[in-house]
């Protein structure tokens, strides 16, 4: 490959994980043809992206990037697949979905909202992460709670006075 193809490529990984914020580093290595195929639908339906790379040229992108990649390097061995999505644990649960049926993908590492997770012992943790919607969720949940109980108790001892202040008194 010439020098000014590596560049290119290099700038194109750089832009990619600049463009998802989160990624996972993982061996496809030893997939078939027709299992990395439906391994890259799977992925295309959850809106993650899969790229295979060679690893010096992804230390390269990593390099220029902003902040310091420097504990994924280790991880930089042998096949090395990008999976990029914008919902942090996707790529997580793709990788224990397909690893179950196939053996393969393997998580090497990740960085998943600024934090480093080197080796496959840290899939599970990765796959119960959150994403930002179900954050919100929680939280939205969690602030209607106090005022839904006002009103069940209210209604629960009827329309009349008496009522809401013998549901009162008992809690």
């Amino acid at each position: 490959m010439r020098k000014e193809d590596k560049g290119i490529v290099i700038e194109k990984i750089a832009a990619t994980i600049k463009e998802y914020g989160n990624f996972y580093l993982a061996n496809i290595e030893a997939l078939n043809a027709e299992k990395t195929s439906e391994l890259r639908r799977a992925c295309f339906k959850q809106n993650v992206k899969l790229v295979v790379v060679k690893n010096t040229l992804l230390r390269r992108a990593l390099d220029g990037l902003e902040g310091d990649f420097s504990p994924l390097y280790d991880a930089m061995k042998g096949n090395t697949a990008i999976m990029c999505a914008q919902v942090a644990n996707a790529p997580a649960k793709l990788i224990k979905e397909y690893g179950k049926k196939f053996d393969k993908p393997e998580l090497k590492a990740a960085y998943v909202q600024e934090c480093f997770y080197v080796g496959k012992e840290n899939l599970e943790a990765l796959v119960s992460i959150k994403s930002k919607n179900e954050l919100i969720g929680d939280v939205i949940g969690l602030l209607q709670s106090p005022a839904k109980n006002v009103i069940s108790a209210l209604q629960s001892g009827g329309q009349t006075l008496h009522g809401v202040l013998k549901t009162l008194a008992e809690k």
